[in-house]
């Protein structure tokens, strides 16, 4: 198995912000007020999937529209704006029901912020930080914020909303869900930190098929299928290196990628 020694030099040497311009984060931080940087984030991971250089050549003509701000955006949106705008799996109805239901959320419901937090604070306390019980705490806050768009839903949209807002029942690795939770909790030179209801301790390592390559490879993760039960096992085995932050060797594992 790979040593904490290795992992706490892998993770100094790529957690720096020389990191974030080649990655979808850069979107969230162009911007200073806390309602664009969620909303730049939620969107931002939404998207991160296929090829990087696609993904965030898309991202970027994206919020090339949203001049004045993601929030403006949000609040006055039109769906006009995004007629024939797709991206892989999603089709422009698809992208555009997001938006519908992000601006029914802004306007009448809080935010993000306020759903995430909401999801968190319907969990007993005994559910939170204690093995397995920490592991479902955040896996039940994920089908609140789910639960939420899948009942704003009011038209037909396709197979592609779905895949941009997965279900945690399905109980997949919620990689990109993940993603966005540890960008708006951990603070650091790459990590915004901008919500402080959920620990670092509690996050989940953000699990896709190159991280799960990855860690098998280093003896960190011993099961075949990439699901949720493997974001456990090695959300787990990093906090064996450091329980209080074990997401921050998620660092650690994309630089070794990089080395390979």
């Amino acid at each position: 198995m790979i040593t904490r020694v290795t992992l706490e030099n892998l993770t100094e040497k790529y957690e720096v912000e020389g990191f974030i311009e080649n990655d979808p984060i850069q979107f969230p931080h162009r911007f200073e007020k806390i309602e664009d940087i969620e909303i730049a984030g939620f969107i931002s991971s939404l998207f991160a999937y296929g090829s990087r250089k696609v993904f965030i050549k898309k991202l970027d003509d994206l919020f090339g529209m949203m001049e004045k701000g993601p929030l403006d955006f949000v609040l006055n949106f039109e769906p006009k704006s995004l007629d024939g705008f797709n991206y892989r799996f999603a089709k422009d109805v698809d992208i555009i029901e997001v938006f519908l239901i992000l601006k029914r959320l802004y306007s009448d419901d809080g935010g993000l912020k306020a759903l995430f937090e909401y999801g968190y604070s319907t969990l007993a306390p005994c559910g939170r930080g204690q093995g397995e019980g920490l592991n479902n705490s955040i896996l039940i806050m994920l089908q609140v914020v789910t639960d939420y768009f899948y009942s704003k839903v009011q038209n037909d949209v396709k197979a592609g909303f779905y895949h941009l807002i997965p279900c945690p029942k399905n109980k997949g690795a919620m990689k990109r869900m993940n993603m966005f939770l540890r960008w708006m909790v951990r603070k650091g030179p790459v990590d915004l930190g901008i919500w402080n209801f959920v620990q670092t301790s509690e996050l989940l390592i953000p699990l896709d098929v190159h991280v799960a390559r990855l860690s098998r490879e280093m003896g960190l993760l011993r099961r075949s299928s990439n699901d949720f039960k493997a974001v456990v096992e090695l959300t787990e085995n990093l906090k064996k290196f450091d329980k209080t932050d074990p997401i921050k060797f998620d660092f650690a594992i994309f630089g070794l990628g990089i080395n390979r």
